[in-house]
């Protein structure tokens, strides 16, 4: 699957929200302003202005909406999901050229709050992932204690776990030592 270089980054910023939610004894990371701050810094997201409580709701809730659209359970739910919040966000195509990046189009309206930047550019990748028959790539960690979401832009689709190198190796472990174990005992038995 190829996908544009705003695209990816659109979906990454998705994926680090959604990842600031509460899993499992993982505390919430999205509680403060500060913690709003901290996000948009990582994340490098422009045009964002002074951040505010109600900046932190909204994107709470634009979070909550775009979990909907990973948990949708058909391409037709995850579509509605998708076309209320970009709609919501009052989408405004143009084309910009910022901060040392060429040419690239920001779906956000220009002065647009955090959240409604986050939902049209956010909303926008989402779209596109739908549209190309590829919503099956948006997908949750495969590890039982793990939520974490990820997009799967492996080749061939097979991408489970959000980091292969935490929660692959740690099951990889764990099943390679329950064999150890069965072995040891049916050698004793």
């Amino acid at each position: 699957m190829q996908i544009n270089h705003d695209t990816r980054c659109a979906l990454d910023d998705v994926v680090d929200l959604l990842n600031t939610a509460a899993d499992g004894d993982r505390a919430d990371l999205l509680v403060t302003v500060a913690d709003l701050g901290s996000y948009v810094e990582r994340n490098d997201l422009s045009d964002v202005g002074a951040l505010t409580e109600e900046d932190l709701h909204a994107v709470r809730s634009v979070r909550e909406r775009f979990s909907r659209v990973f948990a949708a359970g058909d391409d037709r739910e995850a579509a509605e999901l998708v076309n209320a919040l970009v709609a919501e966000a009052g989408t405004t195509p143009q084309l910009t050229d910022h901060d040392g990046y060429d040419w690239h189009v920001h779906y956000f309206a220009p002065g647009a709050s955090v959240a409604h930047h986050l939902a049209a550019d956010g909303g926008m990748a989402l779209a596109f992932i739908i549209v190309s028959g590829e919503r099956d790539r948006l997908r949750r960690c495969a590890a039982p204690d793990c939520l974490r979401a990820f997009v799967d832009l492996s080749r061939n689709r097979s991408r489970r776990y959000c980091d292969s190198r935490t929660c692959g190796n740690r099951l990889h472990v764990a099943a390679y030592r329950a064999r150890q174990r069965e072995s040891t005992e049916a050698t004793q038995g």
